[in-house]
């Protein structure tokens, strides 16, 4: 079954050094960008990721150092890439959880605003997880009927992404062949912040979603907690997650 589009959709899928949003950074992106008309763009990306590409990452992408000695930085392709992104809704592989985020992380590093808060965001995984449970391979080959060829290259997991979606909106008719249902399925908490620390209540009220404060209103912790704040700012969290804490924090005064 083909997509029903009304913006254009950018099927994408990351290799990176790691899968620590907030320190890791993007070896290699691939998309495909869909648009209402039917027609497609295609595009790799290597990166330089200006630090060491750890033997565990290698090992599971194949891209070494010396794959991408010569390749432009990050933020050498930020705006081009914001372009591309522009307007767009965006699909993935477990896009939701891990490669939105890190690459909201790498926009920001670049210095280039690129507002995700408007998007609609369709997560394959979790659609697959929600019907079948199993692993981007598996789910090729139980819609496709193919293997996985060069699984963990970017474009191809993120070809198998794209054909998977469509496989899934043939096998179930619960399925509607429309990107905000399809978002709205696949999205497993109303985020607020793309890393989902602070998520939406029932009540459409901002809490966050982890650690000693979990289920409380973002901002009757921040009235009661001064330090927690700072602290937020200070550690180890996605500089997305600290953006949309602040912008709290000033809706407050």
């Amino acid at each position: 079954m083909e997509l029903k589009l009304q913006n254009p959709l950018i099927f994408f899928d990351l290799e990176t050094t790691g899968v620590n949003a907030s320190k890791d950074r993007i070896v290699e992106i691939s998309y495909i960008k869909l648009m209402p008309n039917g027609t497609e763009v295609e595009k790799t990306l290597r990166i330089n990721p200006e630090m060491h590409i750890p033997e565990e990452a290698t090992a599971v992408h194949g891209i070494t150092d010396a794959d991408v000695a010569d390749k432009p930085r990050f933020k050498d392709i930020a705006k081009e890439l914001a372009r591309v992104f522009e307007g767009c809704d965006i699909a993935g592989f477990n896009s939701n959880r891990f490669d939105v985020p890190l690459l909201a992380e790498e926009f920001l590093r670049a210095d280039v605003d690129v507002d995700f808060s408007r998007r609609r965001f369709v997560d394959v995984q979790t659609i697959f997880h929600k019907m079948e449970q199993r692993t981007l391979s598996a789910a090729y080959k139980f819609y496709c009927g193919k293997d996985l060829d060069d699984a963990h290259s970017a474009n191809a997991d993120t070809r198998a992404t794209y054909e998977v979606l469509k496989a899934q909106l043939d096998k179930y008719p619960s399925l509607q062949n429309d990107i905000d249902f399809l978002s709205k399925f696949s999205t497993h908490n109303r985020n607020v912040d793309l890393a989902g620390r602070i998520v939406y209540n029932d009540n459409n009220v901002e809490v966050f979603n982890f650690g000693k404060y979990k289920g409380i209103p973002v901002e009757e912790v921040l009235k009661t907690d001064s330090g927690y704040f700072g602290w937020i700012l200070n550690g180890d969290f996605p500089q997305n997650t600290k953006k949309v804490l602040t912008n709290i924090k000033l809706r407050m005064r």
